[in-house]
């Protein structure tokens, strides 16, 4: 599980082997959600309501780099870095 960003304590990763719909993992403070690219969406799992809101801002900004990394899980390559929030 490839992190492709961290921030403010929250890591954020795509699997290599995960199943569809796109979507990333967030992981913070020994909580995880799962978040569907396309809408920006909780999938699955919680955050606390400062992170998640972050995340999900995040996920909004991202949407691009995150499905471009996706792809790239899908196809068992190297994921790039995605900026995190300022």
């Amino acid at each position: 599980m490839p992190i492709i960003c961290f921030f403010r304590g929250i890591r954020i990763f795509i699997n290599w082997d995960d199943h569809s719909p796109p979507h990333f993992h967030a992981t913070y403070g020994g909580m995880e959600m799962a978040v569907l690219i396309e809408n920006a969406e909780p999938m699955a799992g919680d955050l606390p309501p400062s992170q998640k809101k972050m995340v999900l801002a995040w996920a909004v900004l991202r949407r691009d780099e995150l499905m471009d990394d996706w792809r790239l899980a899908e196809s068992k390559q190297a994921l790039f870095p995605i900026d995190p929030i300022r």
